[in-house]
């Protein structure tokens, strides 16, 4: 005869003998609510009791894709931060410059609904498989390309780049939820984060060593080949890795909030009801605009940094690479911090307002301090405005999880990307043309102005930790290697009359 499997939250009650286990139920207890699709899964779902488990090969997953992700992400900012070398070279404007980043935010507007689609037709490893192939096949392109009247290939290549970033920038909280237990899945996504931040980073620091801002073109051209040759080997070793290593999902499910969202089957999911209900969900709509504005500015500081450093410090290409560099690796400090503390704490909407104002300071802060004429001061004030800025990006991700679930979290990370692209894509534009009329000052204004309404509208997004209380009330997740009887069910309390 079966166990009866029940659960509630937050205690454990009993184990009872039944006939069958159709009847198992999750309670609610006084004073807890629990949204209707995490409790219609719970009730709903229930053909076997879960059993859940930890996989070594995690981290060997989690790495892969961080280290793909860097490669991509280091091809988005090669330009931008030796933005006056590549003008000379190709013989184009600041503002075409510009758009070999901007192109990596236009291209996600269109193609992020058909890449989730296939996320949850398909599964991690075809759309792993299909960014890495991209990003390959991008970096190939642009080799072809060093010449100076060749720029249209290396748009292309770039395109095709960007083409790759889509399977790539909404990843991390998937990866995070399939393949990590509930008390690191934070962590992790900070760390799936982490790979395109130093992607970024990398980014600012090796163009401006590689190619130096000489005036012979076929000596700027062998030193572009250089780079361009360098990316193309690295992401073709990458792309083999992920053909022979990524595995799609692990044997067991990592956590029960997972467990419940896999014993759905298939035939009751929609993806055009998912949708809807993220479009529905009033606290994740404030989180996306909030998300699109707090990474936007991100992203238009990163594109624009070489034109507002070389604006106050003429000459200094290599400096501003390198305070690119430190905005990032503070950001990945950040980024990391955040991830632990939200895993041991779990107070995701605190630790969100926390950081949020904390960037709005750093951001007003370097404003005011760019054009003092010290470049150290600029290294403390962007590294701190990096530390706060980018430790955001996996705060965002893993509240956006915890508000939606058990929605895809491909989905709903796609829909915070897509409206950081189109901020990003605004904040660009604008603040490029106000740095071009007015200075680097009011363009830095701007941006703060929109952190600040940023700031306001976080404050009144309603914290409802939908996948914390489906994990709550289970038995801790056995680690692989674990000798005890991995079949035994987790207890969970039936309903009590009150």
């Amino acid at each position: 005869m079966p166990e009866k499997i029940t659960y509630s939250e937050g205690q454990l009650i009993e184990n009872q003998d039944c006939e069958s286990l159709e009847d198992v139920k999750v309670s609610k207890p006084v004073n807890a609510e629990i949204a209707p699709e995490t409790q219609e899964l719970a009730n709903g779902n229930a053909e076997q009791a879960p059993t859940t488990r930890l996989y070594k090969r995690r981290w060997v997953i989690l790495f892969l894709f961080s280290a793909y992700s860097m490669c991509n992400s280091f091809q988005w900012i090669q330009y931008g931060i030796i933005n006056n070398i590549f003008m000379k070279f190709y013989n184009v404007t600041s503002f075409t410059i510009d758009w070999m980043s901007m192109i990596y935010m236009c291209t996600y507007i269109p193609l992020m609904f058909p890449v989730t689609w296939l996320l949850d037709k398909k599964g991690l490893r075809v759309i792993t498989l299909l960014g890495s192939a991209l990003n390959c096949v991008g970096a190939w392109i642009k080799t072809g390309s060093v010449r100076p009247d060749l720029f249209g290939v290396t748009f292309f290549g770039q395109f095709v780049c960007s083409a790759a970033q889509v399977f790539i920038l909404g990843m991390p909280s998937r990866i995070a939820s399939v393949w990590f237990g509930s008390e690191e899945v934070s962590t992790a996504c900070s760390i799936a984060v982490f790979g395109n931040q130093l992607g970024i980073a990398v980014g600012f620091l090796i163009p401006p060593l590689l190619v130096p801002n000489v005036d012979d073109f076929d000596e700027l051209a062998h030193h572009v080949s250089i780079m361009f040759y360098g990316t193309a080997a690295m992401a073709t070793l990458l792309f083999i890795l992920v053909i022979f290593v990524f595995q799609e999902q692990p044997t067991l499910p990592p956590s029960k909030a997972k467990a419940a969202i896999q014993a759905i089957p298939s035939e009751q999911y929609s993806y055009l009801q998912s949708i809807l209900k993220l479009i529905r969900n009033p606290p994740f709509i404030l989180l996306i605009v909030t998300y699109g504005i707090n990474t936007g500015c991100f992203y238009a500081v990163s594109t624009l940094l070489n034109k507002m450093i070389i604006e106050h410090y003429p000459g200094e290409e290599i400096n501003a690479g390198r305070i690119g560099l430190t905005i990032v690796i503070s950001g990945m400090v950040g980024s990391l911090i955040c991830g632990i503390w939200l895993d041991k704490t779990k107070s995701y909407k605190k630790t969100t307002m926390i950081v949020y104002v904390m960037s709005l300071v750093g951001m007003v802060v370097y404003a005011f301090t760019l054009n003092l004429g010290y470049l150290w001061v600029v290294f403390i004030t962007a590294g701190s405005l990096g530390f706060f800025m980018t430790g955001y990006l996996p705060l965002g991700f893993e509240f956006a999880v915890e508000l939606t679930y058990p929605e895809s979290e491909g989905t709903s990370s796609g829909l915070l990307n897509m409206a950081a692209q189109v901020f990003g894509i605004i904040f660009t534009i604008s603040q490029g043309k106000i740095i071009d009329n007015f200075g680097t000052l009011p363009g830095n204004i701007f941006l703060s102005v929109f952190l600040l309404l940023g700031t306001i509208m976080t404050g009144f997004i309603k914290a409802d930790l939908r996948r914390q209380k489906a994990n709550q009330s289970a038995e801790p997740t056995r680690p692989e290697g674990d000798l005890q009887d991995s079949a035994s069910s987790p207890v969970i309390i039936k309903e009590e009359k009150l």
